[in-house]
Parts: structure tokens; sequence; C-alpha cells
């Protein structure tokens, strides 16, 4: 289309030629002409959200769902430094990811105008590119730059800066066509030493999850696991690469794993990571693989060449995309004999996710978990959360399904939970949505339930609720035993609240009790929550505040 448009309608024209589908804002008056053209464009579905943070965050868990950015609209000054968590949090979770920002017009730039900021300087370290668009010809140019850059190689987030005048001209422009990732093929000498070093590995394992992976990766991939007999481990919050219920399945890195997969990784002759960036979480501060890690043969494959030899000396370093990668590894000729190791490493997966009551716990939440392995399949569920001890639980005994099953920020952002809830079932009307969130973490963007009802979707919020920040609790005593402070919270009445936003909800105080009221839970449309009151002395699944005192 070549016909004069205002910037704000060839920006929306160029969004949907990117296949953009939904946007996630919260309005201002710097991009009133984006909405007025949004107006005569019913193919995009506007989610209006109740704070810019948790708008960032659905087009972070849109992003990850869908493969293609999430797209979030807010304004200047204000909107922009709300919606930075979420920019901060696509770029550790290597999630394609754009945020258009309203902005001062040209003609009042550098002066300190009303909520100015640099954005192009704020988000620099924040993101894969930071742009501003200072003539509407060019928005064409800009948006498919913007989307080539946020999917190709590590995906990211991308920021581009939108000065309002800019939006209001009446100009001529060129639309481009869809960007589409192009993919890279492993460099075929070294995918063979790969191959010769894994036929000759005694004690093999992959580690798995990360930039570019998706549901053909993670089938791909378990193929390839299968036929050699290789134990499979999630990096940290990455548990749907492969669907959990895979014989060579063995578990989560990260906080608090299994012991027996941490001995497991420690005592590979070779590791495979794939697609993972093997960062402080999934490494246990950089010491469960040691960055030269002597005795161990590493292969690290990443679509990111900068990502490669970044902080881990890999023995074979292999530049691709993963869905390449995991393809020809599937079509490798496996061993005469799969290695024995990948049975092992299942029964230890079985039996470390299988809850047993624990003694004098008035709520317990592990039997929560099996409550809801009973009720909701999980090939039909999205699990999502933000950050928090609560989460510990569902990491340890949730048995995942394939990829796009898990929504969880990698960077630990607290608030995650409700808003990638929302975009899930946006996306996904089909399946079980369900956010677990820790009280003070729903507390962070509980107010996006109004965003929920008001667009209708269906979604279960758990709320855990102990009255306190229980992971800086629970450091806390490890550091400063019995002096408690700053991490108390006195909470309102969560299912009141839910229902006051127009949700169903009910309070849960006895294990006995949960299973009951999921089933009234799932029995309901709309938005449903079940707020959890349990007791903080129980401050992970496998340790209490007592046993950290006396240690």
């Amino acid at each position: 289309m070549t016909e004069p448009r205002s910037g704000g309608r060839i920006l929306v024209d160029n969004l949907v030629a990117q296949g953009c589908d939904r946007i996630f804002q919260v309005p201002g008056e710097s991009f009133l002409a984006v909405l007025d053209a949004l107006v005569d464009v019913p193919a995009i579905d506007v989610v209006t959200c109740r704070q810019e943070g948790g708008a960032a965050f659905m087009a972070c868990a849109d992003g990850a769902l869908t493969g293609r950015p999430g797209v979030c609209f807010v304004t200047r000054g204000p909107g922009a430094t709300n919606a930075s968590i979420g920019v901060h949090v696509a770029m550790q979770d290597s999630q394609p990811m754009i945020l258009f920002i309203g902005d001062v017009d040209r003609g009042m730039r550098d002066r300190e105008g009303f909520q100015e900021v640099d954005f192009v300087a704020m988000f620099a370290p924040l993101a894969k590119l930071a742009l501003r668009i200072d003539d509407a010809r060019r928005i064409p140019e800009y948006v498919a730059r913007a989307f080539s850059v946020a999917i190709s190689g590590r995906p990211g987030p991308v920021v581009i800066a939108l000065p309002e005048d800019m939006l209001k001209d009446v100009v001529e422009a060129v639309d481009r066509p869809r960007v589409e990732r192009h993919p890279i093929a492993p460099d075929p000498d070294n995918f063979a030493e790969m191959l010769d070093l894994l036929r000759k590995a005694e004690r093999p394992v992959a580690i798995v999850g990360g930039a570019g992976w998706d549901t053909a990766t993670g089938a791909a991939f378990d193929c390839f696991a299968r036929s050699w007999g290789i134990p499979v481990a999630a990096a940290f919050r990455r548990q749907d690469a492969i669907s959990n219920d895979s014989p060579v399945w063995a578990g989560n890195l990260g906080y608090g794993p299994n012991p027996k997969l941490v001995a497991r990784i420690k005592a590979a002759d070779v590791v495979l990571a794939i697609g993972a960036r093997l960062g402080e979480a999934t490494t246990d501060s950089y010491t469960l693989i040691t960055p030269d890690h002597p005795g161990q043969t590493l292969i690290h494959i990443h679509p990111d060449p900068a990502e490669l030899n970044r902080v881990y000396r890999a023995d074979v370093a292999i530049c691709a995309d993963v869905l390449e990668a995991a393809n020809m590894l599937a079509r490798a000729e496996p061993p005469a004999t799969p290695h024995p190791s990948a049975a092992q490493a299942r029964a230890d997966y079985l039996d470390w996710t299988t809850p047993t009551p624990r003694d004098g716990v008035t709520l317990d939440l592990g039997q929560c978990v099996l409550a809801m392995r009973e009720r909701i399949a999980a090939v039909d569920a999205v699990i999502c959360n933000g950050a928090g001890n609560f989460s510990g639980w569902w990491h340890r005994y949730w048995r995942y399904g394939p990829h796009g099953s898990q929504l969880a920020p990698t960077a630990g952002a607290m608030g995650y939970g409700v808003p990638a809830a929302v975009a899930a079932a946006r996306r996904c009307p089909d399946k079980t949505v369900v956010a677990v969130a820790g009280d003070g973490d729903f507390l962070m963007n509980g107010q996006e339930l109004a965003t929920a009802v008001q667009h209708g979707v269906d979604l279960i919020v758990i709320v855990v609720d102990n009255g306190g920040y229980g992971t800086i609790r629970m450091h806390q005593e490890r550091d400063y035993p019995v002096r408690v402070s700053g991490t108390e919270l006195r909470n309102p009445d969560f299912a009141a609240l839910a229902r006051a936003f127009g949700g169903w909800a009910e309070t849960v105080d006895r294990t006995a009790d949960f299973a009951p009221a999921l089933d009234r839970a799932l029995a309901e449309r709309g938005v449903r929550l079940l707020h959890l009151r349990t007791d903080i002395e129980v401050i992970t699944p496998g340790t209490t505040i007592t046993r950290l005192r006396d240690a």
C-alpha cells in the first residue's frame, strides 16, 4: 500500500504484514494515532491492561508461546519504566518481544519535556536493539527490522520509540513483507565430531531448552535421546523442553534440584547443552558445571555465536538453530545398544517427583500438586508462575507436557504468573491455564485479574499465602537466623478480592479440602481463584525454617 496514510496507520498495517494478531497495551495520549488506526483493523486483538508491567509480561509470554514477537504498546516516561521489567525478562528468557513506546514530539526533545526519557539510551543495555522512528516513511523498514532482530539468533526484545507527532504525519510509505527466521544448520565437521564424542561417551547427559526452542525441536530431540539412551535434564525453568513423560526425562536443574540428578551431571564425561545458555541458576552459580569443566567434555549448541565460549569453554561449539540440530541428531545412526543410564535417571526422576505426605503439615502443597496431576492432563495445561519459594513445589512435583506448557521467568521476576496466564488463556483457549503465585508475587500484578475478566478468558489462579516473602525469608534465616526483618506480610482476603474483580473464589486451609475445591473450580468458567493459606514454617518442599535455624 502506497497511498497517503498516517504514521499510526502505517505502523498498524505493517504489524499485520508481520503476522501480529494481538497487542497488549495501556493507553497513552502519545500513541493515540495508533489506537485510532486499530479501530479499522479488526485483525489485531487489542488487550487493554491495567499496568504496563503486566502488559509487557503478557507480550513476553505471548512471544514464548508463538515464537513470533509478542507486541506491547505503552506511553512515555512512567509507562516505559513500568514496562522495562518485561523487556528484562524477555532478554534473559531469550523470548521475542517488541515494545513500542509513545514518545514526546520531535520538536520537544532534549528539553526534559513532560515524561521525556532517552529511550534508546535507557533500553540499550536491556534489549537486543533500541530504536527511534523520526520519519513515518521509514516505519515499514523499522518494523521489519524489529521483527527480524527479535526472532533471529538468540531471540529477544526490541524497543522502538514513536514520537507522537510522527505518528500523526500523513505520508506515503511502501509496506514490507513478513520476515522469517533464517535457519542455521550445524557445520558438518563439527556435527561429526560431536557424534563421535557421544558414541564414545560412557556417562553422557543432555541439558536442554532455551533460545529458539519449540514443540518440533522437543519432539526431534526426544526421538534422538531415546534412541541413544541419553538422560535429558532441563535448564532452569525450561521443564517443557520435551514432554516429561519421555522415558529419558531426568528432571530439572535450577533451585532445589534432585540431588541424584546433580550427582549425575557432575559425574558425566560428556555434557551436551543445546539451546541453554548454562546460566547462573541452571549451573548453581557455575559450580555444577564449571566454566572450564576439567574432566568433562562440553558440547554446546546455540543459535547465537556470541553465546558460544562466552562463559563456558566449549570443546565443540556449534552455532545452529536448535531445531536444525535436533533434526540432524534424530536422523543420526544411533549406537547398537543405547546407553543404560537413561532408565536409572528416569527412575530417579519418578521417585523425586512423587510427593509423600509431610507429617504435621495442615496444608501440604505436595499433595495439592498431586491432586492437580490427577485432575488436569499435563498435555492440556499451561502452568504459569512468577518468582518465589512457592514455585518449588510445582517445579518439583508437576510433570510438564511439551513446549508451551510452562511459562516461568528465568530472570526470576515476581508478578509474572497472572499476566502470563492471561496471555496464555487468550492464545490457547482450549488449554487449562493455571497461574500459581505466592502472596507477595500475586500482589505485584494481581490487578490483571481485571484484564482477564474484561476479556472473558478462562483461567485458574492459585495463591499460596504464607504471610511473607518466602524466598527472602529463607535466605534471611540461613544468614541471620531468628532475626526477621522486612519480610513479613499482612495480606488481604484473596478470595474476597477475586470475587470483587468478578471471579469465582474459595479459601483452602487444609490438604483434604484442596481437591474438592479444585473440582469446583474446574467446573466453573472465567476467572477462578483458590486462596491457599499455608504456614511459612514449611519454607520449601524439602526443609523448614526450624531446620534452617538449627543448621
